[in-house]
């Protein structure tokens, strides 16, 4: 009796499956089946643009899930393994075929949801990168470039490129950089990849609120790409420092830095560029990336500019029609302007010599004139020709941006209509 008691009591609870009610056989199956196939499909459909996917905070969830995986599989595997004894051994033999179906679906959804849906997945970092000087580039001069200038060194960065990698790590003069751009948000920013005082790596987990978030190597905390901002995990809170960037045309920015280095395509990814070949002007098939013409519509472009904890934006549209608006943001006088390319933008801070200056555009000639001494500015920002010869206007950061990105991640933002600003 004592030997037998004594293996009763080693052997699996399961093997005595048969003591169990079958609706809770049931019970623990389907439990066992949602538990994997939710976990694998939320993790990513929560950071990736599904339908209803970005509308709400859902991103503590997803990283709840993403970190929590491996425990929430092998729970789930246990009570399948539970379950399955008591169908193969007691069930039918449809319910057998139908649990083996329901077992291939979950090892394609597996597949699927962990080498082929999640984003860096699709999303890859250039392998070869390289850049070349300015005479040797034959890219056409009109696309778009996120330029950096840091320690006397210029380097541009097509977004056609840095689009399709979200992020590309890089080093100008000796500071190494993060450059990031995000196309459902039309948001480029330059960060300094240095956390807790080391160098630190990243990669791409997917979107919040349909703006890429990227993750770090070290604490697996997980970054906006908008504000630099840790939005979940043990850094939550703590801010990358950004580097001043801007975004015009190769053109322009050549006009400025003519000995610029230009980031080069990575071959192995020329099909992934062509495919955002029309999206510097706004024009790709997507309506995730696709400009919507009127003004504040979510896909409406915008100008934005920060000042402490001030942010206003701009329509794209009504600068494009005046060429130039001049407003202040937190008591910062600024100069927004658009060159004839309709393209190129510029925002400066309207003070030289303590004194506030109001502009006019100069003929068609991307030349401006200030109210006060009549001298001659260019679309640079320096001026060319009168009493202030020579002086030049500091940059303000300021970005294009999709519209509901900046509302959404500038929480009481003003915007300028005519000349009022209010509240939207």
């Amino acid at each position: 009796m004592k030997r037998i008691a004594a293996v009763f009591l080693l052997k699996p609870a399961f093997l005595f499956s048969e003591k169990i009610p079958v609706y809770m056989q049931r019970l623990i199956l389907f439990m066992a089946l949602f538990l994997l196939f939710s976990a694998e499909i939320l993790r990513v459909y929560f950071v990736m643009p599904y339908p209803g996917s970005q509308v709400s905070n859902t991103v503590s969830y997803a990283y709840w899930l993403d970190k929590s995986i491996v425990w929430i599989r092998v729970l789930a595997l246990i009570l399948l393994c539970f379950a399955l004894i008591n169908v193969f051994k007691n069930g039918s033999i449809w319910g057998k075929l139908i649990l083996l179906l329901t077992l291939a679906t979950y090892a394609v959804v597996f597949f699927y949801f962990n080498f082929r849906l999640k984003a860096d997945k699709i999303f890859h970092q250039p392998v070869n990168k390289s850049f070349t000087v300015a005479t040797n580039s034959d890219m056409e001069k009109s696309k778009l470039i996120i330029g950096v200038m840091i320690e006397g060194q210029a380097k541009a960065y097509p977004i056609q490129l840095i689009g399709y990698h979200h992020q590309v790590m890089d080093t100008i003069g000796k500071t190494p950089v993060m450059i990031t751009y995000c196309t459902v948000c039309r948001s480029g920013r330059v960060y300094s990849p240095i956390v807790n005082g080391k160098p630190e790596s990243f990669r791409l987990v997917g979107m919040d609120h349909f703006n890429a978030v990227f993750e770090d190597a070290t604490t697996k905390s997980w970054w906006q790409q908008a504000t630099g901002i840790a939005i979940a995990g043990p850094l939550k809170g703590y801010v990358l420092k950004e580097y001043p960037s801007t975004q015009l045309t190769w053109d322009a920015w050549l006009r400025q830095y003519p000995n610029s280095l230009l980031m080069k395509p990575d071959t192995l990814f020329m099909d992934n560029y062509f495919k955002l070949e029309d999206y510097d002007r706004g024009t790709m098939r997507s309506t995730l990336v696709r400009r919507d013409s009127d003004s504040w519509q979510p896909n409406s472009w915008i100008v934005g500019v920060m000042n402490n904890v001030s942010s206003k934006a701009y329509d794209w549209n009504e600068l494009v029609q005046k060429k130039i608006i001049q407003d202040s943001v937190d008591r910062l006088p600024i100069l927004l302007t658009i060159e004839n390319d309709s393209t190129s933008f510029h925002a400066y801070d309207r003070r030289v010599n303590d004194s506030v200056l109001n502009f006019q555009i100069a003929g068609n000639n991307n030349l401006l004139v200030d109210e006060k001494t009549h001298s001659i500015w260019n679309m640079d920002g320096v001026c060319i020709e009168g009493s202030l010869k020579g002086k030049k206007l500091l940059p303000v950061q300021s970005y294009n941006e999709f519209w509901h990105s900046w509302q959404t991640f500038h929480k009481n933002a003003k915007i300028y209509v005519g000349n009022y600003t209010v509240i939207k």
